[in-house]
């Protein structure tokens, strides 16, 4: 059945999905432990093993693979997730130190929390990566050198990526209009 859909016969990939179709959606289930994300990561396991299937040993038992390749990917999503809202926790702390105001002043005061409110709408906007250097050069006063090496990245990307993320927080601040 493997070699069939590595000549490329649709139907022959239709049947190995409709076979293995409840064991990835059960292991994707067993990780998030949410139906609707379960369906979401078995599409992607689906377009995983597609992408890999000319790796699969023919020799070896297709159905282990699989759910190998499966509880990889859960375990990718998992971390990247995980990841992701450490990020956003970090995020916060960071809004709360970059923002504060210094004045006694209710309405000085009320402008602070409504900007730190703004900027944070803005930011979550971002695709994580460009939020990431944003946050660490903008807010929390990172050199570019230090970021790179947080960050496992040539310094050029890190400049990069912070140009980028500058460039769509602007524009997504733009559309939620002037404060």
């Amino acid at each position: 059945m493997v070699a069939r859909c590595l000549e490329g016969d649709g139907p022959a990939w239709e049947t190995l999905v409709d076979k293995h179709r409840r064991r990835v959606f059960n292991i994707a289930y067993k990780f998030t432990g949410r139906h609707d994300r379960a369906e979401d990561l078995s599409q992607e396991i689906f377009l995983r093993i597609f992408r890999n299937l000319g790796k699969f040993d023919p020799d070896a038992d297709f159905s282990k693979w699989l759910a190998s390749v499966a509880r990889n990917h859960c375990i990718d999503n998992y971390r990247s997730t995980r990841r992701e809202q450490r990020t956003l926790v970090d995020d916060g702390m960071a809004f709360d130190q970059a923002v504060a105001s210094g004045s006694t002043d209710p309405f000085r005061a009320l402008q602070a929390s409504e900007a730190k409110e703004f900027l944070r709408v803005g930011l979550a906007t971002l695709p994580e990566k460009l939020r990431e250097a944003v946050v660490l050069r903008d807010l929390k006063g990172l050199a570019y050198e230090e970021m790179a090496v947080r960050l496992s990245l040539p310094v050029g990307t890190v400049k990069s990526r912070i140009n980028r993320g500058r460039e769509e927080l602007a524009r997504a601040l733009r559309t939620k209009g002037p404060r």
